[in-house]
This record gives C-alpha cells, structure tokens and sequence, in this order.
C-alpha cells in the first residue's frame, strides 16, 4: 500500500483535514490533524481513523503509528 492512497483515504473520509502520510509499504506512520477529534479521546480518535480506513486496516496496513491533533493542539504543538 502506497502512503499517498492511506492519505487520500483520510482525507476523503475526515473533514477538515491535514494528513501527512509516511511508509515503506507495511508501516506506516500518520501524522492527522482534524476538527473531528474535538472532544474525543485518544481511543476515539484512533477507532475514527480505522473506521475510515475499513478494510485496509485488515488486509493491507501491517502497523499504523499515528499522531493525531485537533487544529488548537496542532497549533500549540508547533
């Protein structure tokens, strides 16, 4: 799987998304920050991003790190 297509997965599936993507084709690690995680735990931003992935996460995603931030705590992080 090519980081890019995990990224437009993303993107499609969230709004208000930046999503930064790196991998070696099984690994991959994910950088997501989104509106959609206010007022979520960390569990439930995670399942979020599963649930957008579906199947992929399965079958073809071996290990998925991610890193994710509503934008206030990305821009804070930064």
């Amino acid at each position: 799987m090519d980081p890019n297509e995990i990224k437009m997965m993303i993107e499609n599936g969230m709004s208000n998304t930046l999503v930064n993507v790196d991998g070696d084709g099984t690994h991959f690690d994910a950088l997501i920050v989104s509106t959609e995680f206010e007022g979520k735990s960390l569990i439930e931003r995670h399942k979020l991003v599963y649930s957008v992935l579906g199947d992929a996460m399965k079958e073809r995603i071996h290990a998925l790190s991610l890193k994710t931030y509503t934008p206030e705590q990305w821009e804070n992080h930064k």
